[in-house]
């Protein structure tokens, strides 16, 4: 049997508003034709199929169009719930969907999945487990018990649902696990919206034990393994979704496997979306220019962050964001600030007076436009907001 493993669409997400219904569209185009091309038996499609609860419109379009499109042959959908996603509006189309061969799990069940590959008459027995949350599971963790209680008790609840789950697994089945949750040793990224509160919802590979040969994983957004009984995977996401992802090449997996046999494991890297780079100058903005001039990254999403000597104005920041609509982030460092604002961030000066002071010393005394001290507070603002790695917690 042949299984193409993905998950973390988040369809609906944005970066800092910009759309991504375009990227998205063309990834589905791209999974329907890797689908094609391979003679794919399976999808396996590992949570956050949406990136909010209350998805638009376009979005829940574009997943039905999909679903519809993935399925057209007979082949067959499995699709679970992630952390992002409204689990009941997730499943709530199931009835009309079924006989197309679409499956879709909302909440934890004790239920496996069976699915039959016409291509080769294999049956898959497949242990879903969408996120499981403590309100998913039904069962409130002791809120007096300290962080390695909290895990081990959460990790043992999980373990004990996946053997549940993987109870119909026979030597005649290819016998395959799914489940959008954060595995011990997983490596994230800034996108993610981490799962897991202070390391509590951390799950320990041995969770995952239940007999299946190959366990597909979502929510992190870096495709890799992780060690495990069989082979354990996270797809990864298939767009770049933050800078903390700049230069992570995006992919599906593909596997085959069949009864009793060790699946043999294809990563195929994907074409669709924009890349997301970083851009360090330290020549500042004629440096800048240069790069935009020669086309470096034409199509990309860029974060920009330039060292100067002397403040930018108003035409500065305006003629670089018409220079290339691709650039998000503006992020000028100047040493003199640095240097003052650890000086005085005992004084606790206004980050406003700062800049008013050091625009004075740097034109000679004249008064920044109350329009470029605006601008100035929203960088930093921005700046301040981008999470280190691994501190953003669950929403």
């Amino acid at each position: 049997m042949r299984i193409l493993h993905t998950g973390d669409w988040h369809l609906g997400r944005t970066l800092e508003g910009r759309s991504r219904q375009k990227e998205q569209e063309q990834f589905m185009d791209e999974l329907v034709e890797i689908a094609d091309s391979s003679g794919a038996d399976l999808i396996l499609m590992a949570g956050d199929v949406y990136d909010s609860v209350n998805p638009p419109a376009a979005a829940e379009q574009l997943f039905y169009d999909a679903a519809a499109r993935l399925t057209a042959n007979g082949r067959p959908l499995v699709v679970i719930s992630g952390n992002h996603d409204q689990p009941e509006r997730v499943a709530s189309v199931s009835p009309l969907v079924r006989r197309q061969g679409i499956t879709l799990v909302g909440m934890p069940t004790s239920e496996p999945v069976t699915v039959h590959a016409a291509r080769t008459g294999e049956i898959a027995k497949i242990a879903a487990l969408p996120y499981p949350s403590e309100a998913r599971l039904g069962e409130l963790l002791a809120g007096d018990s300290g962080e390695a209680e909290l895990r081990l008790a959460y990790s043992a609840r999980v373990g004990r649902l996946m053997q549940m789950l993987g109870r119909e697994f026979t030597p005649q089945t290819v016998n395959l696990a799914m489940s959008h949750i954060y595995v011990l040793g997983g490596v994230e990224c800034d996108s993610e919206r981490p799962i897991q509160v202070g390391g509590a919802y951390t799950v320990d590979p041995s969770a995952l034990s239940c007999g299946a040969q190959y366990t597909a994983l979502g929510h992190l957004h870096r495709a890799q393994r992780v060690k495990g009984d069989g082979m354990i995977r996270y797809s990864g996401s298939p767009l770049a979704y933050s800078f903390s992802e700049a230069g992570q090449a995006k992919s599906v997996a593909l596997i085959d496997v069949a009864p009793g046999g060790e699946p043999v494991f294809e990563e195929i890297y994907l074409r669709s979306g924009r890349p997301l780079v970083n851009w360090k100058s330290a020549g500042g903005l004629q440096e800048v220019y240069g790069w935009l001039d020669e086309g470096r990254d034409a199509g990309a999403f860029i974060d920009l962050e330039l060292r100067l000597t002397e403040a930018m104005s108003m035409n500065d920041i305006q003629r670089l964001r018409k220079s290339r609509e691709g650039i998000v982030h503006i992020r000028p460092i100047y040493p003199q600030m640095e240097q003052e604002l650890e000086e005085t961030a005992r004084s606790r000066m206004p980050v406003q007076e700062l800049f008013r002071r050091f625009y004075q010393r740097q034109t000679g005394g004249a008064e920044p436009e109350d329009s470029l001290i605006e601008l100035f507070l929203e960088l930093a603002e921005e700046e301040r907001q981008e999470p280190a790695e691994g501190e953003e917690l669950l929403k």
